[in-house]
């Protein structure tokens, strides 16, 4: 049996999770996939029933469970925890515990939402990219950082970009095995023209290509060009590779292609240990978005579609996985959308939705 580890946290968090939480439990007693949940408090509830914003003693819970299914983070709730614990025990803590540093964002282009698309859908049409992101490393992890003053009484904001040639070298192996299974194709993304570690990655990622993957065709982009493209002609696009932030801010480029940043799904995963076991977390893209938190209103396909990537890379359940996509591209196809994608649907009416295509199929 495997265990899926449940943190709603914040904002529409609860409510996207809830929705996946329900398709979860078809699958676990009418689906034929064996998959035992439990719950973590994350966020405001955990901090103000233990004084953090999760367990410490849950790290190894996590760590031991086949995968951790995560909501959102952040807003004016989470605000209210101090800083020096948001940091110290906030989703980039999650990840860096985890291990998880090859961060999977699929892009695909529905044609159900060819009205709700901000890209022309003559452009977008046929889009299936994968954005591979480096998550454990980069100028989100890199040391020194932080606000300083300065003698002439103003403040000084740093923050370090690093990578080492093995960082590099463990998310460019990953993305190129992921190629090699899909189309064969691979573009790795960087601000070689400006950036010393820009220059660093291309060098390492051209030389793995080069001795290790051959068969798979390696370009490289510059990233300002690489946002331009994606709106550009995005089918051009198979498997892209990209550092933290470059990764972050290009995958969410892929709101404009798939209808929203609701649309949006992710996997982060770690190496195989000895025993074959792989630490994973599964969260949609979107964050907390508390404008909306509350109000039933907000996408939870992303935070489904997250659940299909848990299912074909931690539960070897990808029969599965296929099965709930089609019925995600069936609920759209019959016209099932929230507001984000121009519809009018209630949260919980999507996930009956698809629930409904689930039983029929």
């Amino acid at each position: 049996m495997g265990t899926l580890v449940i943190m709603a946290g914040e904002g529409v968090g609860p409510e996207v999770v809830q929705e996946a939480r329900r398709i979860v439990e078809w699958f676990a007693t009418e689906g034929g996939v064996d998959i035992d949940t439990r719950e973590e408090l994350y966020g405001t509830k955990a901090y103000d029933r233990y004084g953090t914003p999760f367990r410490e003693d849950a790290i190894g819970d996590l760590i031991a469970a086949d995968a951790v299914f995560f909501g959102a983070t952040g807003g004016p709730e989470f605000e209210r925890i101090p800083l020096e614990l948001r940091r110290r025990f906030g989703l980039l803590r999650l990840r860096r515990e985890l291990g998880v540093y090859a961060n999977l964002r699929p892009i695909h282009y529905y044609d159900a939402l060819e009205d709700a698309v901000a890209v022309r859908p003559e452009v977008a049409r046929g889009t299936d990219i994968l954005v591979v992101r480096e998550l454990n490393g980069g100028i989100y992890f890199g040391e020194p950082r932080g606000i300083e003053p300065t003698p002439d009484g103003s403040r000084r904001a740093v923050n370090t970009l690093v990578y080492t040639t093995d960082e590099i070298r463990r998310i460019a192996r990953s993305a190129f095995a992921l190629a090699r299974s899909r189309d064969g194709r691979l573009c790795s993304v960087d601000k070689s023209n400006v950036l010393d570690n820009g220059v660093l990655w291309r060098e390492v990622v051209t030389e793995m290509g080069r001795e290790e993957f051959p068969d798979v065709a390696l370009t490289h982009i510059l990233v300002d060009n690489c946002a331009m493209q994606l709106v550009i002609a995005p089918t051009q696009f198979d498997v892209l590779l990209a550092d933290n932030m470059f990764g972050d801010i290009l995958s969410d480029i892929g709101g404009a292609i798939a209808g929203s940043l609701g649309m949006l799904a992710s996997a982060s995963l770690s190496d195989a240990d000895a025993t074959g076991h792989r630490r994973a977390l599964y969260e949609p893209v979107h964050g907390s978005a508390p404008d909306i938190a509350g109000r039933g209103i907000a996408n939870p396909i992303g935070a489904i579609a997250s659940l299909a990537l848990a299912l074909e890379h931690s539960f070897d359940a990808s029969s599965a996985a296929r099965f709930l996509e089609k019925a995600i591209e069936q609920t759209l196809a019959d016209g099932v959308r929230t507001r984000d994608i121009g519809g009018s649907a209630s949260t919980t009416q999507v996930g009956d939705a698809i629930l409904a295509a689930l039983r029929i199929s």
